[in-house]
C-alpha cells in the first residue's frame, strides 16, 4: 500500500498540509463535522472562508497535524484528534468548541496575542464603531512590548515569575 505523502488538502486553495505541520479549523461546529472537516493552511484561507459561510462570529483553532506513523496506523474518522494547539480569535464561552490548551510561545513576531472579537466587541460597545484588522497586530505588539518589560523587571528581581507588579513597573 502507498504512503501517504501529506497529511490533507487546504479547503480553500488546495496546498498540501504535511504531517506534523500546523494548520487552523474554524471555531463554528458547522465547520468541524466528519462530513465538512474543513482545514486551512494559513489564517488567510480561513478569513477567506468566513463570508462564504456567512459566519457572524468565527475564530480559529490553530492545531498540529499528527506525525506520519499516527495518521498511519489510525483510520479518518474525525481529522482533529491531534493536539491543539492555541485559540487565535475567540467565539462566544457557550461555544461548545472544547477549550485550548496554550502553546510555548517562540516569540513569533506576527501572531495575534488578543482575543480579536472580544477587542471588536469592545470598541464596537464603548463607540459603535468597526476595526480595522490591522488593529490586532499594533495591539499585539504592544502586549508584547508590555509583557517583554514585565519579564525584564521579574528577572531583574531574581523571580520566575512574572506578577502584576511588574507590568505596573513597582518590580
Amino acid at each position: 500500500m502507498n504512503e501517504p505523502t501529506y497529511w490533507r488538502k487546504c479547503t480553500t486553495c488546495k496546498k498540501l498540509i504535511s504531517f506534523g505541520q500546523k494548520y487552523w479549523i474554524c471555531s463554528v461546529s458547522t465547520c468541524n463535522r466528519v462530513r465538512t472537516d474543513l482545514v486551512f493552511c494559513d489564517l488567510r484561507c480561513f478569513d477567506a472562508h468566513i463570508p462564504v459561510m456567512n459566519h457572524r462570529d468565527a475564530g480559529a483553532f490553530e492545531k498540529r497535524a499528527p506525525a506520519q506513523a499516527a495518521a498511519t496506523q489510525t483510520p479518518r474518522v474525525s481529522t482533529h484528534q491531534s493536539t491543539t494547539v492555541k485559540l487565535v480569535s475567540s467565539t462566544p464561552a457557550n461555544q461548545t468548541q472544547q477549550s485550548p490548551q496554550p502553546e510555548v510561545l517562540t516569540g513569533s513576531e506576527d501572531e495575534v496575542l488578543v482575543v480579536v472579537s472580544k477587542v471588536k466587541k469592545y470598541i464596537r460597545d464603548q463607540s459603535g464603531m468597526s476595526t480595522s484588522d490591522a488593529v490586532m497586530e499594533v495591539l499585539s505588539k504592544k502586549v508584547r512590548d508590555f509583557a517583554d518589560r514585565a519579564i525584564t523587571s521579574a528577572n531583574a528581581h531574581g523571580r520566575k515569575t512574572v506578577m502584576d507588579r511588574d507590568l505596573l513597573g513597582r518590580g
